[in-house]
């Protein structure tokens, strides 16, 4: 079942909930505390740009990258007024082109968590070094066994408002580290009074060890700078729900360097 196809149309509404601006806020910090002031900036997994929009805000010149195409229709058509020049390009992460080099690239809200194999991680991490600018930066979050398995579990989420439902139900296999989210949606069809659609998606996250992470990273060529516990400048913890990855560009013999 395709992901981010029918949910697209109503997933800023059920997701009003994330803190966007504090998120956004963050990654800037991380950017400037490791020496991205400004220019050209790339997000991976961007979805409806709210975060790519944010990051436009604050002064970089930002892409939005994203699987679906259904996702970027929003973040295109519905948020015209604000894109302020962002480019907004529909590709896989894994399977990315880009026309040069980019300061920076971003990846949050757990769209890491989507690469199921340790080959699709290597390989976003290698396009990543590939096109990132000399010591550029490479910041990504994940969310840990520890929320998939303990916080968020077998645990079935409702959300229902007056204009629609969101069921949200949770399987987390110990064995396979992945996380199965099975999200039904029933949606107002717009001027049919009382009527709603249903839309159905599947979506599996697959959780990594922080020492697998690293690994990953000095595989591909990156080097590993820092991961803190999101929203913080601590150290993960055992108990900690989401982390955030900081790679730099590490300088490879063929690339060519301006």
């Amino acid at each position: 079942m395709d992901m981010y196809t029918g949910f697209s149309a109503c997933y800023e509404k059920f997701m009003d909930n994330i803190p966007y601006d504090k998120w956004a806020e963050y990654i800037v910090t991380l950017l400037k505390k490791y020496g991205v002031n400004d220019g050209l900036v790339c997000e991976l997994g961007c979805g409806t740009g709210s975060i790519t929009r944010r990051l436009a805000k604050a002064g970089y010149d930002m892409i939005g990258i994203d699987g679906s195409s259904d996702m970027l229709e929003v973040a295109m058509y519905d948020h015209m007024d604000e894109n302020q020049g962002i480019l907004y390009l529909n590709q896989d992460m894994r399977e990315m082109e880009l026309y040069g080099t980019v300061k920076a690239f971003v990846c949050v809200c757990d769209s890491i968590n989507y690469l199921l194999k340790e080959e699709d991680m290597v390989k976003t991490f290698k396009l990543a070094n590939n096109y990132l600018e000399a010591q550029g930066l490479f910041i990504f979050d994940m969310k840990t066994e520890y929320e998939f398995g303990t916080k968020m579990g077998n645990r079935t989420i409702v959300d229902n408002r007056e204009d629609g439902t969101l069921i949200w139900e949770n399987r987390f296999d110990p064995k396979t580290k992945e996380n199965r989210y099975d999200i039904t949606i029933y949606d107002p069809i717009p001027d049919e009074d009382g009527i709603f659609e249903r839309i159905d998606e599947s979506h599996i996250q697959k959780a990594y060890a922080r020492e697998d992470v690293i690994r990953m990273i000095e595989k591909a060529g990156l080097e590993f700078v820092a991961d803190f516990d999101a929203f913080t400048f601590e150290s993960p913890k055992t108990d900690s729900e989401r982390v955030y990855y900081i790679a730099r560009e590490k300088r490879q013999e063929g690339k060519l360097y301006v």
